[in-house]
């Protein structure tokens, strides 16, 4: 497999390879597909995209298309139903299979609410040179969030994934703070219910996890988990000896927030809907095909978590996470090996 620092520049400077991907002109509409109907996020991208007078490059995106997907977890089986209909109503075409829907679009939001089969899924899209933003999780694990990256790069296609946590205007209120200063440190919470057959952070701890990269920066080099009646508390040490918290919680109130220690100061934010943003950047990546968040970073926040479970395994030891990359590289390797 090729150097993953190689495969992580690749990535950030696919917007140069536009003319390879299926882009069109400043002046056309690109018909956006949708992959997965089991998520209220599918609803509430389409009703932004979507909306008649929606603002700058969003007027130049318009979701055409879905394919409903599913999986057997209660998340995606009790909801499937429900939001094909209302993608239906909406006026989308509902297509029964990837390859149908490819054919009818230019770009591809990937909001299959399972990460597990995120890998086959944006497979057929990447191999078909069609952009691609994959909502959170990335992958429903480290390996997968590799083999996605490395193929992005072989086929020289971009694609990007986040979580709306990230573009928060709560989130982005830290950064560049006169009142924080320089980070020194950060904490954040937030819900973090679990779903068998992935890591536990990635169902729902990524928001608050994201939110935490999003203040501190990528360079998280081990991670150290306790877990109690209820809740997780994730520690990361940065490689400049920062130190950055999440507690994922499963009991009680879990509103999510942030704190951030600053040099001058500590401020402490709560909650705030960032899906207009997400969209917003999603509009921009799909005219530019600029990534605004870096497979690296990306690589790092999946490898926090799943660290963070293998910290678990091992009973609250420190995890480091080049280790955890070393053999998610390896396994993506052996993925990549034998796809068709």
């Amino acid at each position: 497999m090729p150097n993953m620092q190689r495969i992580f520049s690749s990535v950030l400077v696919l917007g140069s390879l536009q003319a390879s991907c299926d882009a069109a002109d400043d002046s056309a509409v690109l018909r956006a597909g949708i992959i997965g109907l089991d998520t209220s996020h599918v609803n509430a991208f389409t009703n932004i995209i979507n909306k008649p007078d929606a603002p700058g490059n969003l007027a130049k995106l318009q979701i055409v298309a879905g394919y409903p997907g599913g999986t057997d977890i209660p998340a995606s089986r009790d909801r499937v139903e429900r939001f094909t209909n209302d993608m239906r109503e909406k006026g989308l075409a509902i297509v029964d299979t990837i390859p149908e829907l490819l054919e009818q679009v230019d770009v591809v939001l990937l909001e299959s609410v399972d990460g597990r089969i995120h890998l086959e899924e944006a497979s057929q899209v990447i191999k078909a040179r069609k952009p691609l933003f994959i909502d959170k999780p990335v992958a429903g694990s480290l390996a997968d969030a590799i083999a996605i990256f490395e193929l992005a790069e072989r086929h020289s296609v971009p694609v990007w994934s986040a979580s709306s946590i990230r573009f928060s205007s709560s989130i982005q209120s830290l950064l560049d703070n006169d009142e924080v200063g320089e980070i020194v440190g950060c904490t954040t919470w937030g819900p973090c219910s679990y779903q068998e057959g992935i890591p536990d952070m990635f169902f729902y701890g990524i928001h608050g996890i994201e939110g935490l990269f999003t203040v501190m920066g990528p360079g998280c080099k081990s991670v150290t988990r306790t877990t109690g009646d209820g809740v997780d508390v994730v520690t990361g040490l940065w490689d400049d000896g920062r130190i950055g918290t999440y507690r994922g919680i499963r009991k009680g109130n879990a509103g999510f927030g942030a704190t951030a220690f600053g040099t001058k100061g500590i401020v402490t934010v709560g909650r705030a809907s960032a899906y207009q943003e997400l969209c917003g950047h999603i509009a921009d990546f799909f005219q530019t095909n600029q990534p605004p968040v870096s497979a690296e970073e990306t690589i790092d926040i999946f490898a926090f978590m799943e660290a963070a479970d293998e910290s678990k395994r091992q009973g609250g030891a420190p995890v480091k996470i080049a280790d955890i990359i070393e053999l998610a590289r390896q396994q993506a390797e052996a993925k990549l090996a034998s796809a068709p």
